[in-house]
Formats: structure tokens, sequence, C-alpha cells
């Protein structure tokens, strides 16, 4: 099994106001667990899920968390967290390599966003090295499996604490 390492919530101090956050999952992620195990790891998207809601808690944040495999599904709701939240978490998927489109919301909202993926994308297939939502991304994390969500989480809370002080 892959373990996850949840933040101390000890580290996080008294007073700090609630953040509100979207984490988007792209297309093929609800096979976590049993698509490419090799790769993606063992882990299912619900239990990443629980993972993120436990950290959020212990960080002061809440989460929505939306999965799909329609790039306007996930584009509608970029354009919804405008109003919403302070911050974006997102694994697009294979969107990562193909879609302007999910890019360019994110550009329009203006939010601080995180791009997690599981494997290191860097280390893979040439398709698969090049991020059009890196240059509008305050920072990726890759590689570690289902932790690089919860190392995303920590940055982009940390980011927004920083900036709001």
């Amino acid at each position: 099994m892959d373990p996850l390492v949840v933040a101390d919530p000890t580290a996080i101090t008294p007073g700090l106001d609630i953040l509100s956050l979207l984490v988007l999952h792209g297309p093929n992620l609800n096979l976590l667990g049993v698509r490419e195990v090799g790769i993606y790891g063992s882990l299912s998207l619900e239990q990443i899920d629980q993972a993120l809601h436990q950290q959020a808690h212990s960080l002061k944040a809440k989460l929505e968390i939306l999965q799909s495999n329609h790039e306007g599904v996930l584009i509608d709701a970029i354009h919804r967290a405008r109003q919403q939240h302070q911050g974006i978490l997102i694994n697009p998927g294979a969107y990562t390599h193909t879609s302007i489109a999910l890019r360019d919301a994110i550009a329009g909202v203006g939010l601080p966003t995180v791009e997690v993926h599981l494997s290191n994308i860097h280390r893979r297939e040439a398709f698969r090295q090049h991020s059009y939502i890196a240059a509008v991304a305050i920072g990726q994390i890759s590689g570690f499996g289902a932790q690089s969500y919860l190392l995303g989480l920590q940055a982009l809370i940390q980011h927004l604490r920083l900036q709001a002080s």
C-alpha cells in the first residue's frame, strides 16, 4: 500500500481563517488503484480524497473535490472557483499535455494554482513531458505518488497564508 503522510496539525498557527480550495482530478483518475498500479500506485481516488480532507482540516482549509473525464466540466468548475475559493489544486491527468483551454481557464480566473502528478512526468514518454498548465501555476509537484497531492496542498495553503500576511 502507498503510505500517505499527513502534515502535523500542531504546526498551524491558531486563529487563522479557514481557506476554501478547489481540488480537481482530471481524466482516468477515477481508475486509480486499478489502472497501471506500477506507475500510479495502489491507492484509490477515494483514499487520496480522504487524506486530502484530513490534511485540509488540520491546516484550516475546506475542500471542494471534483473528478471528471470531461474537459468542459473541469473548465466550468475553474470558472466557478473564482467566486467560491482562494486557490486550486489540480491533477489535470492527460489534459496536462493537451489542453490549452484548461490552461486558459486557470489563467483567466487568476487563482493561485498548484499542479500535481502522481508520476514524474519529466521521466515519462516525451509527449508527457510538456505541461500547458505549468506556465500558469505557482508550482508543480510530481513523482511522489499520492503524496504529491498532500505536498501540493501544503504548498498551496502556505502560499495563500504568506500572501495574506
